[in-house]
């Protein structure tokens, strides 16, 4: 199977280098000093799952150098989807399947907009990892799952195709019966990380232990799945419950999102399509987002970063 990963980053980048260490014709799609490294030394990933490194990576910035292939992983950063959908379109032959592994609940439709409705899938990566120095992804925990579908949630040939490539090349992936309901319920979980970790500049275990935060951090969370629910999404009625044990069970104390991690270094943040987009669709839905309405005017001075 022939797949572009647009952007090979810490997610792309992850999956992209499994699916080339089991034989697939993965091109990374890179720039900058991440480009120049892969090109020089290949492309490593240090995982207590296995560490992989595909010395003789296939690395490009030129999506037209590419040609069509019949997967496109995609994991730019939220403010980058118009841009880089177009850019996929030299990559596009006429089953070409675009599966978005972003952080919010819209990237899908922005992709459908910008290459048409019949290439974009609807998907998400359950995974924490990160570039710990250019050519070089740090995967965190033993957990590392993507899962994806049609957005009618018919199991096609194409995500069929996918499926038994990704467990082929040992990664967990499923096709669930509600795409929706899987994307939803990671918003929920995430959106919450990420405004409260970085509103807060404190870790899940420090946020949990304290009485105030805990409770702020269940309100958020309930919030975001009120508006999950408002669009549709059939959220079960227990997500909250069982998010909340997750948070507190599953999750490392230390643990804080990447946005937190963005902030510290200066960088522009995905917030307006977190946060802020819980706050603009509750008002385009009528459902009140007090907490998390404040949580992104807090966030809100520091989102283009430096």
């Amino acid at each position: 199977m022939k797949i572009a990963v647009m952007a090979a980053g810490a997610v792309g980048g992850y999956f992209g280098v499994r699916l080339a260490e089991a034989g697939h014709d993965v091109v990374f799609i890179a720039r900058g000093k991440h480009l120049e490294a892969i090109r020089c030394q290949g492309l490593k990933v240090r995982s207590e799952l296995g560490d992989v490194h595909i010395p003789n990576a296939n690395a490009t910035d030129d999506t037209a150098s590419v040609g069509p292939v019949d997967v496109i992983l995609f994991a730019v950063k939220l403010w980058d989807t118009a841009a880089s959908a177009r850019a996929c379109k030299q990559m596009l032959a006429n089953n070409t399947t675009v599966i978005s592994l972003q952080n919010g609940v819209e990237s899908s439709m922005v992709i459908a907009e910008k290459i048409g409705a019949k290439h974009a899938l609807t998907g998400t990566a359950q995974v924490s990892s990160v570039i710990a120095e250019p050519g070089v992804i740090q995967h965190f925990g033993n957990f590392a799952k993507l899962i994806f579908g049609e957005s009618n949630n018919q199991i096609s040939d194409r995500t069929k195709a996918f499926l038994k490539a990704c467990q082929d090349s040992g990664i967990e992936a499923m096709i669930p019966d509600d795409i929706q309901v899987a994307v939803w319920e990671k918003f929920v979980t995430l959106a919450t990380l990420s405004g409260m970790t970085t509103a807060s500049r404190s870790p899940i275990g420090k946020i949990l232990a304290n009485p105030d935060m805990a409770k702020t951090y269940r309100a958020t969370m309930t919030e975001i799945a009120a508006v999950g629910r408002a669009t549709g999404a059939n959220l079960p009625d227990d997500i909250v419950e069982r998010q909340m044990d997750f948070a507190t069970n599953k999750m490392p104390p230390d643990m804080t999102a990447s946005t937190l991690k963005d902030l510290e270094k200066g960088y522009r943040l995905e917030t307006p399509w977190l946060t802020g987009a819980v706050v603009r669709m509750g008002r385009k839905l009528n459902i009140p987002t007090p907490v998390n309405e404040t949580l992104y005017a807090v966030i809100k001075p520091f989102e283009n970063g430096k």
